[in-house]
């Protein structure tokens, strides 16, 4: 007999066990094998099938608890790499990244012109677990303009990752109260959030009171001089991020605050 064909195998007991149509073979219970030899790719619907190999060379199989999944070998451990935003974008998850830690600093608020200051913007800090996470939307806040005398200077804007953790800017000085400094931004969502610095309120007319903006999480505001004058104006650059501006004197234009940043500390997974 050069073939056999059958459309299905029974046990002894006339319960059907094996399927056979087209080519293929179905088992209807469970198929208990020593050996299989496989020369193709194993398909199907099961959540234990392994997901196509072709664009994968050199990646392991990763259980995401419903699944399987390519993912790329980690080689490492403790910090891979940062990645700093200071105007908004995507942050993208590099190869082998499995936890990252973020610090969101919102803007700060501006000066004004009897010495008055802005406050700081505040700081969200936050462990976050991206092992399922690709890619998360980053928005930095801008900026508060300085004013002249008796002006309310601009309110900084807020700095956000995703929706994990978000820091709001500091007001403007002259702005809550007349003559009074800035007050600083809140941290929102992390596991730590803090009140950025307030601003300083009104001095002499001369310049003789105290100029200096709030200080961010990551430092401090424009220099100041003697007498004031706008001289943080014509320096209101020279800050760390989230900072308010620096007030000025004779009713001359404070100095803006400086812009939020996002810093992401991405370590191994």
């Amino acid at each position: 007999m050069a073939n056999l064909k059958v459309s299905a195998l029974k046990d002894l007991t006339g319960a059907q066990g094996f399927m056979l149509a087209g080519g293929g073979i179905t088992a209807t219970t469970t198929l208990t094998v020593s050996n299989i030899i496989i020369n193709g790719e194993i398909r199907g619907g099961s959540t234990y099938v392994v997901p196509p190999q072709g664009g994968n060379a050199g990646k392991a199989l990763k259980s995401t608890g419903s699944g399987f999944v390519w993912s790329p070998v980690v080689s490492g451990s403790g910090i891979r790499s940062m990645q700093v935003f200071t105007s908004g974008g995507t942050w993208a998850k590099p190869d082998g990244v499995g936890t990252i830690i973020v610090t969101v600093v919102g803007a700060g608020g501006g000066g004004s012109g009897y010495c008055e200051s802005g406050g700081a913007g505040g700081t969200s800090e936050r462990v976050i677990d991206v092992a399922n996470v690709g890619s998360v939307s980053v928005s930095i806040g801008n900026p508060g303009g300085g004013t002249n005398y008796s002006g309310c200077g601009g309110n900084g804007n807020t700095s956000s990752f995703g929706s994990y953790c978000s820091a709001s800017g500091g007001t403007g000085a002259n702005c809550r109260q007349q003559h009074a400094g800035g007050i600083g931004g809140n941290g929102s969502g992390g596991n730590l959030n803090i009140y950025g610095g307030g601003g300083n309120g009104h001095g002499s007319y001369w310049g003789f009171g105290n100029h200096t903006a709030g200080a961010s999480f990551v430092g401090g505001t424009q220099p100041s001089g003697h007498q004031q004058d706008n001289y943080s104006h014509r320096h209101q650059s020279h800050a760390a991020w989230g900072s308010g501006g620096n007030g000025a004197q004779f009713g001359n234009r404070g100095a803006r605050g400086r812009e939020g940043i996002v810093i992401v500390q991405e370590f191994f997974g």
